[in-house]
């Protein structure tokens, strides 16, 4: 076999060893991700939420993430966390407010793709439109607690 471009086939080979490597690198694997495990979130929050954990315990100190999914319409009133949240909407609307009033007229409209971080002690409240799915990131253990204790679900009788 006559090899008219040497150099050529020297280059295909070396651009072929670091995808070869990059295939076979440290904890690489085509294996699928498992399902994630859905259940009603936690009564911190009003009832019609859905939570799945995707990293970590949101129980235990120490980042975590999980996503929550709420139906159409659903509201959390005025609350704060005692550390910073994260957030990534997936699916839906989510419509963010700040302060201790639920005001939808005063809310920043969040879409699929959008992110934004909520500092701790930061009052706000929050309401979807669609069902919405998110995935929420912060450090445990997740606290939450109303502005006006009233609002707190963990205080009302749940059907």
């Amino acid at each position: 076999m006559r090899v008219r471009h040497p150099h050529l086939l020297a280059l295909a080979a070396a651009l072929a060893l670091p995808v070869h490597l990059a295939a076979q690198g440290a904890g690489a694997t085509n294996a699928p991700k498992p399902a994630l495990k859905w259940g009603p979130a936690p009564d911190v929050f009003p009832p019609g939420a859905r939570m799945a954990v995707e990293r970590g315990d949101p129980s235990k100190p120490g980042m975590f993430a999980v996503r929550l999914s709420f139906p159409d319409g659903y509201r959390i009133p005025p609350h704060f966390h005692p550390t910073d949240e994260s957030v990534r909407v997936r699916q839906g609307v989510f419509l963010v407010g700040m302060g201790d009033v639920l005001d939808l007229k005063a809310v920043r409209r969040m879409t699929p793709g959008d992110t934004g971080t909520l500092p701790a002690q930061m009052h706000h409240y929050a309401a979807a439109r669609g069902r919405t799915v998110l995935t929420v990131r912060s450090m445990g253990p997740f606290q939450m607690t109303y502005v006006n204790p009233a609002d707190d679900p963990r205080k009302k009788p749940r059907h």
